[in-house]
């Protein structure tokens, strides 16, 4: 067994994993100061149900993302020892920010709203959910700035054989930080986005909670369609830094052997090989030029291809390549949800569309496959390189860990995350099937009205 390759399936399973947590608080973080917002200055006591509701179910998930993120950054000590020892002295600030300014931030305010709401004013309660959406904004932002400078290092030197930090704000801001941040936080607004969708859906489609499930699912969409055009926006802003800062990754995301002047974008193709002289020959879905338009801004821009680097140096092809085209797939398939959605509520007709709402709560999941596959674009695409042009992934496995250890630890990590994720589900589903707190007895927010709106016209003039 290689222990290299151990050590990188069980940091990609405890990563993945881990993300499931985070894509879910960040977005839903800001859905509920939205809510708590709205609860103040209308002081509609629907909203309070409401931003009640989904603060336990944010609770909950943040408990568990807290807990799968510590397992994840021991394993830079125990499977990426050299690693560690490489980039500690840069690594190590931006998990001590994340620590410090955005955690805290973020569990503090979170424990004044779950157990001091009662006992604070309505503006202190606005501002604590706030400091909590702020604060998972932050976590997420110290984040990516680590993962970041391991895609597109800057503000170091390596003096002795190691690197170290040589200005800051350069580390920080190197060239992929914002342009990842952004479509990372934008596709958690989508995660939460469908999320507060499909479960405003299911009350709906139950005939429950009507009031919560009405404006869960309107605030839900609102954001879930929001987040899928941003999704886009920000998308095309990472991909032309990658193909500036890390040109093989990007031809394998394009699967592009050969630097091509007016390359076509590729919409549907059997996935590249390894190998150029055994590349499958079969249908293929492309758009002429449109990639160097959509790259470089003009049709005929030159996109380089993988035969410009060393085939060492070439990422696996064909995982970057359907993991980046089937994220876009998902995408675009988000993006058609949320627009039929906010076509039926402007038209008044969502809830008269069961079809609607029944594919509202199956795209619940949608969001996350697609941040999964991403992920998977962003760190498969990186390889052979753990620090994109320093360190080599084989370079950076500890050498104490042998591969036996390493495939116990798998094994044992994928029981434990099995049972809880098992655990997680059955907690999320039980709180949603009870729901939130009832209504008021003849609360108007409850009352059922045509499925469909009827308009009588009035009556012509000199008729009664």
């Amino acid at each position: 067994m290689d222990v290299v390759l151990l050590a990188r399936i069980q940091f990609a399973m405890t990563v993945m994993f881990h993300f499931i947590f985070p894509a879910i608080t960040i977005g839903l973080a800001l859905l509920i100061a939205i809510s708590e917002t709205i609860r103040h200055r209308t002081g509609a006591e629907v909203w309070d149900r409401l931003a009640v509701f989904w603060t336990k179910l944010f609770a909950l998930t943040f408990v568990v993302g807290v807990a799968t993120g510590i397992v994840m950054e021991f394993q830079f000590g125990t499977n990426w020892a050299a690693y560690s020892t490489f980039v500690g002295d840069i690594f190590g600030p931006p998990l001590a920010a994340e620590g410090v300014m955005a955690f805290f931030l973020e569990s503090g305010f979170l424990g004044l709203l779950l157990f001091g709401r009662s006992r604070i004013g309505a503006r202190l309660r606005t501002f604590a959910a706030w400091m909590v959406a702020i604060g998972s904004t932050m976590s997420g932002f110290w984040i990516i700035v680590a993962n970041s400078w391991m895609q597109t290092p800057a503000g170091y030197e390596v003096v002795g054989g190691k690197a170290v930090l040589t200005d800051f704000w350069a580390a920080v801001f190197n060239p992929s930080t914002l342009p990842r941040f952004g479509h990372v936080i934008v596709s958690s607004w989508a995660t939460a986005g469908f999320l507060m969708l499909g479960v405003g859906a299911w009350f709906l489609l139950r005939r429950r909670h009507l009031g919560v499930a009405r404006r869960s699912l309107t605030l839900g969409l609102s954001l879930a369609l929001v987040a899928s055009v941003l999704m886009f926006v920000t998308g095309d802003r990472h991909a032309r830094q990658v193909a500036e800062t890390q040109p093989a990754k990007f031809a394998a995301m394009q699967g592009l052997y050969s630097t091509t002047y007016g390359a076509p974008l590729i919409l549907f193709a059997l996935p590249p090989t390894q190998d150029p002289s055994d590349a499958p020959e079969g249908p293929e879905i492309q758009i002429a030029r449109l990639l160097s338009f959509l790259t470089a801004g003009s049709f005929q821009a030159a996109i380089v291809g993988l035969e410009a680097f060393p085939q060492s140096e070439w990422p696996p092809i064909a995982i970057t390549f359907l993991g980046y085209h089937n994220m876009v797939l998902l995408g675009t398939l988000m993006l058609l949800v949320a627009a039929w959605g906010a076509w039926l509520r402007y038209r008044h007709r969502v809830e008269a569309s069961r079809r609607f709402l029944w594919l509202a709560v199956l795209a619940i999941p949608v969001p996350h496959l697609a941040i999964q596959l991403g992920w998977m674009t962003a760190e498969v695409g990186r390889q052979p390189w753990i620090v994109y042009g320093l360190m080599r992934t084989e370079a950076g496995v500890s050498t104490a860990v042998g591969a036996g250890e390493v495939a116990l630890s798998i094994a044992l990590f994928g029981l434990v995350y099995l049972a809880l994720f098992g655990l997680w589900m059955y907690l999320v589903v039980a709180k949603i099937r009870v729901g939130p707190a009832a209504a008021p007895e003849g609360s108007p927010e409850e009352a059922e009205p045509p499925l469909i709106p009827t308009f009588v016209p009035a009556p012509a003039p000199g008729r009664i």
